[in-house]
């Protein structure tokens, strides 16, 4: 059987190396390569690869990224390639099935693949990262005085920075709750929100379209008229919006 592999990497010689070595291997067939992100989020989409080798490092969208737009669809086995070793913990927290440095050899990645083909034939690629995925809370506890009111991250249309604190938009109602937007961003669903600007993360769910306002810049607007400012790349956000 073959293994459909698409390769991510936004240097070119990266991918090269990779497609060099893999023709070696007679159970892998080479079905695509991307440069960013977006493009392998669509990719991944749109062919289900049996495996993907993913970059870490890549400009706006990185791999990390990539695996959390991808959400809890059908997920291929991954095998990161980085030329930092600084990120090994958190692929493996990640639950990726290796972690290879850059510049690939023939035997390393031959490690690799056998860790792939064997997870392969167990028919459990994927549920490692549906896993973790599927730890993440649906409710908010947000805390007020003496009562906690739990907010269900469905129902949250964005969230505000405000200093050391947060205020989550959900309706006609707002809490603010004491917390960093980095931390309760790292919370939600990465499938369903995404960081706009440095002091928005929005429910994808709830963005009903997008606007220009001026050359080079663009708002979100909410289902119920908010708008949005975006300073993130305006393609990934297109990107994400329709597998949300």
């Amino acid at each position: 059987m073959k293994i459909g592999t698409l390769l991510v990497d936004d240097e070119a010689l990266g991918r090269e190396r990779l497609r060099t070595l893999l023709a070696a291997e007679p159970d892998v067939e080479i079905v695509g390569e991307c440069a960013d992100g977006p493009a392998a989020v669509s990719a991944i989409g749109k062919q289900k690869p049996g495996l993907v080798f993913l970059d870490i490092q890549m400009p706006g969208m990185d791999g990390f990224d990539v695996l959390q737009a991808l959400g809890a669809k059908k997920l291929p086995a991954v095998v990161f390639v980085t030329a930092y070793d600084e990120h090994a913990l958190r692929a493996f927290d990640a639950r990726a099935l290796d972690y290879v440095l850059k510049p690939a050899s023939r035997a390393r990645l031959r490690q690799a693949l056998e860790r792939v083909r064997e997870q392969i034939a167990s028919h459990a690629s994927d549920a490692p990262l549906r896993d973790l995925l599927a730890s993440r809370p649906r409710r908010i506890g947000v805390r007020t005085g003496e009562r906690t009111v739990y907010v269900a991250v469905e129902e949250i249309d964005w969230v505000e920075a405000a200093g050391n604190y947060v205020i989550l938009h959900a309706g006609k109602e707002s809490h603010i709750q004491r917390e960093t937007l980095g931390a309760l961003e790292a919370e939600l669903p990465p499938e369903y929100f995404l960081r706009v600007s440095r002091s928005a993360v929005v429910n994808l769910r709830r963005v009903k379209e997008l606007q220009a306002v001026a050359p080079g810049e663009h708002v979100a607007i909410l289902h119920g008229g908010r708008k949005l400012a975006i300073t993130r790349g305006l393609r990934e956000v297109e990107e994400r919006l329709r597998f949300a």
